[in-house]
């Protein structure tokens, strides 16, 4: 009489198949991610000089459940950026703001709040970027390589989504660059050249005269 494979390895034989499925389909879902190696510091430039925005002031941050608003993306203090992410569920946003600069524990506290400049500042390290607050007001301030990367949210953005945005500011990978910048142009326009101008001097067009004089 034939002898039977025991039930136990006809188990684990199925469950070795299982797991090899699961590892493949996970694999080709990675494949399919974007990548989230930093762009090349000079794609961001060209990029971001298009529209007069430092290129070691592009920063960008992910936050579940938030998705960034391109048409909001543009220049912010002096050469920095400005962008917002909005919840479409609750309707809640949050919006990084950079700028060049270092924070101490004393100009912290002595950084006006974005949204309430007169409002006394208690300024805390949590968990590696900067906790700033003043009545019933929030923001984060996150620093990388000399530049300020402030965190701050409308619409009740709850404070551990400001917290995690600002813990999640990175350089933006190609993926994210393309997106940040998808609502604005790639370069400066050229100038239009008019072939009716005359060579020496600023006269107006010369228009030619028609059959009729």
């Amino acid at each position: 009489m034939p002898r039977t494979r025991p039930t136990r390895a006809v188990a684990s034989a199925a469950v070795s198949v299982v797991v090899a499925l699961v590892a493949v389909s996970l694999g080709g879902c990675a494949s399919q991610m974007p990548g989230t190696d930093a762009a090349d510091p000079s794609v961001i430039a060209e990029r971001a000089s298009a529209v007069g925005i430092a290129p070691e002031l592009v920063f960008t941050t992910q936050v579940d459940g938030y998705d960034l608003a391109p048409q909001s993306v543009g220049t912010g203090a002096a050469d920095g950026m400005s962008a917002t992410w909005v919840d479409e569920t609750t309707g809640a946003m949050l919006t990084i703001r950079t700028d060049r600069g270092e924070l101490t524990a004393d100009s912290c506290a002595e950084t006006p709040l974005w949204e309430a400049p007169d409002e006394p500042v208690t300024c805390t390290d949590e968990e590696g970027v900067w906790h700033r607050s003043g009545g019933s007001l929030h923001e984060y301030i996150a620093v990388r390589d000399g530049a300020l990367i402030r965190v701050t949210g409308m619409n009740d953005a709850p404070p551990e989504e400001l917290l995690a945005a600002a813990k999640a500011v990175h350089v933006p990978s190609d993926a994210e660059l393309e997106l940040l910048f998808s609502d604005l142009p790639e370069a400066p326009g050229e100038p239009v050249e008019r072939g009716d101008l005359p060579e020496n001097g600023d006269g107006a067009p010369i228009d030619p005269v028609g059959p009729g004089g």
